[in-house]
């Protein structure tokens, strides 16, 4: 008999988070799935993580050369046994009822992918807590990842996400290969031009443990933002004009920043009444001031980041004139 449900897991050198990734797995009200765990060319392989295991649930082991997690989602499906193709993080961890709530979601509405929010656990640290908070927030990034219902058209993100097997046999996968991040966005923008319905479960969501610093989620978020003014390009019904707020946002600063040394300090009181307003939003539900703190600080590296990312491939594509459909097809990142 086949499993309800397929978890495909591409991994790279991350033994150590993919094993807490397992562990929730493991833990699981329901039992009906199968783990595919895609190894994308690592050195610090979890092969032996995976034996000790495979007396616990239904794992299968792949190993490929290093090409993506794009190509290693795609292999993880052409062995994939499931109904239902799952996409999670290794850096994820799902709760116990993600797969039951899941289950009783399809069952109620029956759609062809679908998606749940990027949550922070209690006993996260402060900066992954407001890394969280900057990538989830209304005030960063309009609150869809943190599972905003209000949404007309749910683009689901891989470290998230589910399909039914037959969208994979009907589109291959997903339709790029060095492209990351991203790579999802086209997938689900495929799919949705295909005609296929999407949904947002906001009750299965993960928690997503990220172990960026802030320098290295500066670099996260500026390849979204780049990514974001390409695939609109390539995908011209998909622009919308609020990809431009967060390099908006960074030009209405330096703007203001100028005035308040040229003209008057009071050019400055919007810009603080937006960070006092994320601080609000971040310290009173979680009852600590350190964290508002934070994270105005993740929220100020988000929104430049994601608008310098964007700006840079605006200049590259309008003024380089670079061919967006080559990078597209190649890639953004070795």
């Amino acid at each position: 008999m086949n499993p309800f449900f397929s978890i495909i897991v591409p991994v790279y050198n991350r033994p150590d988070e993919l094993k807490e990734l397992m562990i929730s797995l493991k833990n699981q009200s329901f039992k009906n799935f199968e783990l595919l765990v895609v190894e994308d060319g690592s050195v610090d392989k979890s092969d032996r993580l995976v034996e000790e295991f495979e007396k616990e649930m239904s794992i299968v082991y792949v190993f490929q050369e290093n090409t993506g997690p794009a190509i290693a989602r795609n292999k993880g499906m052409a062995e994939a046994r499931g109904e239902y193709f799952l996409f999670i993080d290794s850096d994820c961890i799902a709760p116990e009822n993600w797969l039951e709530s899941l289950f009783d979601e399809l069952e109620k509405k029956p759609v062809d992918a679908f998606g749940g929010p990027d949550l922070a656990a209690a006993d996260f640290s402060l900066q992954q807590k407001a890394i969280s908070f900057a990538m989830t927030s209304f005030f960063t990034t309009g609150g869809i990842r943190g599972g905003k219902t209000q949404v007309d058209k749910f683009h689901p993100r891989s470290f998230n996400m589910g399909i039914h097997k037959s969208v994979y046999m009907d589109l291959g996968g997903f339709p790029v290969t060095r492209m990351h991040p991203g790579e999802d966005m086209v997938f689900t923008i495929e799919i949705m031009q295909r005609g296929y319905s999407t949904a947002l479960f906001s009750e299965s969501g993960v928690y997503h443990k990220r172990r960026n610093t802030l320098k290295s989620f500066y670099k996260q978020v500026f390849k979204f933002g780049k990514t974001r003014y390409i695939i609109s390009k390539v995908y011209p019904d998909t622009a919308k004009y609020l990809f431009w707020i967060p390099s908006a946002l960074l030009v209405i600063a330096l703007v203001m920043l100028i005035l308040s040394f040229l003209v008057s300090w009071l050019f400055l009181v919007p810009m603080l009444a937006y960070f006092v307003l994320i601080f609000l939003a971040s310290a009173i539900p979680s009852a600590c001031t350190q964290l508002g703190l934070l994270s105005m600080l993740t929220s100020a590296i988000q929104i430049t980041g994601y608008g310098l990312g964007f700006l840079s491939s605006v200049w590259n594509i309008r003024m380089r004139r670079l061919d967006e459909y080559s990078v597209l097809k190649k890639g953004f990142y070795s």
